[in-house]
């Protein structure tokens, strides 16, 4: 596969490694990406979508020329539980 869809195929391993689907049900991410898709993340669910476009634009004989710029620069960074990222912050600031 091109170098410009391994940061998107990389960023939905991630995903789906730290899915509910991996993480509490011990299903392997390729079962849960054929067979418990609607339980996943919107986020694995877009990259799964970005991903099968990144492939589709390789094949495309205008993205030869221009690139295949779809993910060519995508990380996926897990997302915080709410009260973590409040700690995190720093000191709140009133609204006015």
């Amino acid at each position: 596969m091109s170098s410009s869809c391994q940061s998107l195929l990389a960023a939905l391993k991630d995903c789906l490694l730290h899915s509910d689907c991996v993480v509490k049900k011990g299903h392997l991410p390729s079962e849960c990406l054929r067979e418990h898709f609607d339980e996943l993340p919107e986020q694995c669910q877009s990259l799964r979508k970005a991903t099968f476009e990144c492939k589709r634009a390789m094949l495309d004989m205008r993205k030869r020329f221009r690139g295949n710029i779809v993910g060519s620069q995508f990380e996926y960074i897990p997302q915080q539980s709410p009260s973590s990222s409040h700690l995190e912050g720093g000191p709140e600031t009133p609204k006015s």
